[in-house]
């Protein structure tokens, strides 16, 4: 990693620090299996594999949540 991306790194914040799928899990309420199936179909918030793990930014998963509420409602 140059400077250029420790900059961006730092710039992210606390606000946007990286989060396993099972913390993830825990902030949407949803279980691990349900955002593994997202992640297959492509959708649910965006994520990124490090090493053999899956991460999320933080910032990446409230701009989903706050989409999703944006939506249009079930009947």
């Amino acid at each position: 990693m140059n400077n250029k991306d420790n900059e961006r790194v730092a710039d992210r914040g606390r606000d946007d620090e990286l989060l396993t799928i099972g913390e993830v899990a825990d902030i949407v309420r949803v279980p691990v299996a349900t955002l593994r199936y997202w992640r297959h179909l492509g959708t649910g918030p965006r994520s990124f594999r490090v090493g053999r793990g899956v991460r999320y930014w933080h910032n990446e998963v409230t701009t989903w949540l706050q989409s999703q509420s944006d939506g249009p409602t079930a009947a």
